[in-house]
């Protein structure tokens, strides 16, 4: 199987990918925000996540009202709830204790997706790499639950970092045209060793191992090309799930 997949498009104003969007309890990115929610068919807000958006959209709140939020709502404000209440926004409780309020976010996600039919490319979630080690930590095991729950591919964004996991299906080629690549990228072995063959890097693998104390891709880069060229796309294959993380470049920073 080939899986032709460009990670950054979604950010792009003229990319054409069809998404769903995931808001996480952490600051959140305005631009990133206005561009991903524009083309959202389905928005959902993970318990504080709430309060990110309700502060962020100040004197446009009405613009921003999410489809659902979810969680135990032990962080949303009572201020914040009332007004999303008020406005007609799906108040989902998930007790789950076992589950972060990201992954019942999700679950409840794909349900909606099927029940309503949606034709999605990915779904996209903004937040969740940022702060806490253990709370980073939880995003990436998200991504490993969401290999059962979907076939479509789960990213995170936040700040100029994003996380995508690499399914061990075939070959995965990965645009990295979009000009807004960073200089950065790498492949880490999280949920355990992996062999994996790739193309379009600077230091490329050749059916090596990846494993914690042996091999780690990170500070990887992408091929060189010459001035005005187009990039080359990424190709990865591997035998066992593989994160694959890359940078965001922000031309204002």
């Amino acid at each position: 199987m080939h899986e032709e997949f460009t990670p950054l498009d979604c950010l792009l104003p003229s990319g054409t990918q069809r998404i769903c969007l995931i808001i996480l309890n952490q600051p959140l990115d305005k631009d990133f925000l206005h561009v991903l929610w524009s083309k959202a068919l389905l928005r959902a807000c993970a318990d504080g996540a709430a309060n990110h958006l309700y502060d962020i959209t100040a004197g446009a709140r009405d613009s921003f009202l999410p489809d659902y939020i979810s969680g135990d709502f032990d962080s949303i404000t009572a201020e914040v709830k009332a007004f999303f209440t008020d406005k007609g926004c799906k108040m989902i409780e998930t007790a789950d204790q076992d589950h972060t309020d990201f992954t019942k976010c999700l679950a409840i996600m794909v349900e909606e997706i099927k029940r309503q039919q949606l034709q999605v490319d990915a779904i996209v979630t903004l937040g969740g790499l940022a702060g806490r080690l253990d709370q980073i930590m939880a995003s990436v095991e998200t991504l490993f639950h969401a290999v059962s729950m979907t076939q479509l591919p789960l990213l995170i964004i936040q700040g100029t970092s994003l996380a995508y996991l690499l399914r061990p299906q075939g070959s995965h080629r990965l645009g990295v045209n979009t000009g807004l690549e960073g200089d950065w990228c790498s492949l880490i072995p999280v949920g355990g060793p992996c062999i994996s063959t790739t193309t379009g890097l600077k230091w490329n693998l050749n059916n090596q191992l990846l494993q914690f104390g042996k091999l780690v891709s990170t500070s990887n880069t992408y091929e060189p090309v010459a001035p005005g060229n187009p990039r080359q796309p990424v190709t990865v294959t591997t035998d066992q799930p593989l994160l694959w993380s890359m940078g965001i470049h922000k031309d204002r920073e």
